[in-house]
C-alpha cells in the first residue's frame, strides 16, 4: 500500500497569517478579562456608513438577490468600479475588465493564480503584507524580496529592483500606501519604477486597497496612470474593506487587460462563482453614495497617525517614522534587540513582542511577520483613548 501524507504539501507549507494569529490571541486574552490593548487588526474600528447597511438590508428583501448572479460580478457594481478606477487611479478602464472577488485577499491570490507559471519570479518590494509571498507559492511563484528598511522609509528603488532582477522575473508587486508600513510612492518614484518595469517587460500586480487613506494633502498614484504603456501589462487590485469600514463584507476585486480577466473569471466560476449579492449591493451603495463618513475616519486616522508617531518616538531606540497612508506604523526597534528585558535576553522582534504582550499587556505584531526581524507593526485604527494608553504602557516598560 503506498504511503501519502495526510495534507498535500502545498497547502501544508502555507503559515497561518501572523496577523490575524496575533488578533486572536489578544481576543482570547481579552475574553479571558485581561486589558490587552491591541494593535494587531488592520480593520477600521467604525461601523459601516448607515447608507451601505440600509441597501445591504433592502437587497438581502428582493428575491432577484436570492440566486446565483454572473460570476465576475453585479453588472452595475463593475460599472461603479470602472468609475471609481478613473476617478481615483487616473486609468481608463470597461466594466468586462473587472471581476468582483471575495474580499481583496482572493483578487491577490487570484492575480498571481492568473500570471504565474512554476518557478516565475516576482520581484516582491518588503516589508510586505504576510499574504503576498503565500499566494506567490500557491500559484507555483517564487517571491523575491526586494528590502528597503527605515531610512529609506521602507521604498524601494529601482538600482535595488534591477539588482534583484534575473531572467526568471516576470511580475513586480507594487503596494502604495503600503501595508505594513504606511508609505506612499511619489509620483516621480511611481514613474521611475515604471518606466524601469516597462523597459523589462515586467507585468505588475498593484495592489490599491488603501489608496483613499492618505494624508498631508498626498495623493496615491496609479503606476497605470503615470506611466500608461503599462495598462496592457497590468492587474489592480482593490476593495471597499479599509476605506468604509466593511472588511466583514468581503468584497474586492481585480482589474486588468480583458485577456488576464478572462482566465482569471474561468478560475473564479470554479473557485467560488459569484460574491453574495448582498456584498455586491452594499458595495455599490459604497462606491455611489454620499462620501461624508468616509472623510470622518481619515480625519480620525490622521490624527490618531499623529499621536501614535509623537508618543512611539519618546521611547528611547525606538524610531517611528511618519506614513504617509494606511493606518500603520512601521517601527525600528533594533536599538532594542540584543539587550535584557524582564531578566531575559531579547534578540528578535518576535521575542520583543511575546515580552511586551506578558508584560505590558499591548498586542503588536513582529517584524518577522513581514520580513526581516528588527521591526513591529502597530495598528492606529482603533480609538484613541486605547491607541494612547497602549502606546504609554510601552513609554513605562522601556524608560
Amino acid at each position: 500500500m503506498n504511503e501519502f501524507p495526510r495534507i498535500s504539501h502545498r497547502i501544508g507549507s502555507i503559515a497561518e497569517s501572523a496577523t490575524l494569529k496575533v488578533d486572536a490571541k489578544a481576543k482570547a486574552l481579552q475574553a479571558a478579562g485581561k486589558p490587552v490593548i491591541s494593535y494587531a487588526a488592520g480593520e477600521p474600528d467604525f461601523p459601516t456608513p448607515a447608507h451601505i447597511v440600509e441597501a445591504a438590508m433592502a437587497a438581502a428583501k428582493d428575491p432577484k438577490n436570492h440566486k446565483y448572479t454572473p460570476a465576475v460580478g453585479l453588472p452595475e457594481l463593475r460599472e461603479a468600479i470602472a468609475e471609481k478606477t478613473k476617478r481615483d487611479s487616473g486609468t481608463e478602464i470597461t466594466a468586462n475588465q473587472v471581476v468582483v472577488t471575495n474580499g481583496g485577499k482572493q483578487a491577490v491570490y487570484q492575480a498571481f493564480a492568473t500570471l504565474l507559471d512554476p518557478g516565475d519570479e516576482v520581484l516582491m518590494p518588503t516589508p510586505f503584507w504576510t499574504t503576498y509571498p503565500e499566494a506567490i507559492h500557491l500559484a507555483g511563484g517564487v517571491p523575491v524580496e526586494v528590502f528597503a528598511g527605515s531610512d529609506q522609509n521602507y521604498l524601494v528603488t529601482v538600482d535595488q529592483l534591477e539588482k534583484a532582477k534575473t531572467a526568471r522575473s516576470k511580475v513586480l508587486l507594487i503596494v502604495s500606501p503600503s501595508n505594513p508600513t504606511g508609505s506612499v510612492y511619489s509620483r516621480e518614484q511611481i514613474e521611475e519604477i515604471g518606466r524601469w518595469a516597462f523597459e523589462n517587460g515586467l507585468w505588475i500586480v498593484t495592489d490599491e486597497i488603501y489608496q483613499n487613506l492618505t494624508y498631508d494633502g498626498l495623493k496615491a498614484y496609479s503606476i497605470t496612470e503615470v506611466v500608461p504603456e503599462l495598462i496592457d501589462r497590468t492587474i489592480m487590485v482593490n476593495g471597499v474593506a479599509k476605506s468604509y469600514a466593511m472588511t466583514g463584507w468581503r468584497l474586492g476585486w481585480m482589474a486588468g487587460p480583458l485577456d488576464a480577466m478572462k482566465a482569471a473569471a474561468n478560475l473564479q466560476s470554479h473557485l467560488s462563482s459569484n460574491v453574495s449579492n448582498i456584498s455586491q449591493r452594499a458595495a455599490l451603495a459604497a462606491l455611489t453614495g454620499p462620501q461624508d463618513e468616509v472623510l470622518v475616519m481619515q480625519e480620525a486616522f490622521n490624527r490618531r497617525r499623529r499621536i501614535a508617531v509623537d508618543e512611539l518616538n519618546k521611547i528611547a531606540n525606538w524610531i517611528a517614522p511618519t506614513p504617509q497612508g494606511a493606518f500603520y506604523v512601521y517601527s525600528d526597534v533594533a536599538g532594542l534587540l540584543g539587550r535584557q528585558w524582564g531578566g531575559k535576553q531579547i534578540n528578535s522582534s518576535l521575542e520583543l513582542c511575546d515580552y511586551i504582550l506578558d508584560a505590558a499587556e499591548v498586542a503588536l505584531v513582529p517584524g518577522e511577520a513581514f520580513g526581516p526581524s528588527g521591526y513591529v507593526r502597530l495598528s492606529y485604527a482603533l480609538g484613541d483613548a486605547p491607541l494612547l494608553e497602549g502606546i504609554q504602557r510601552l513609554q513605562k516598560l522601556f524608560s
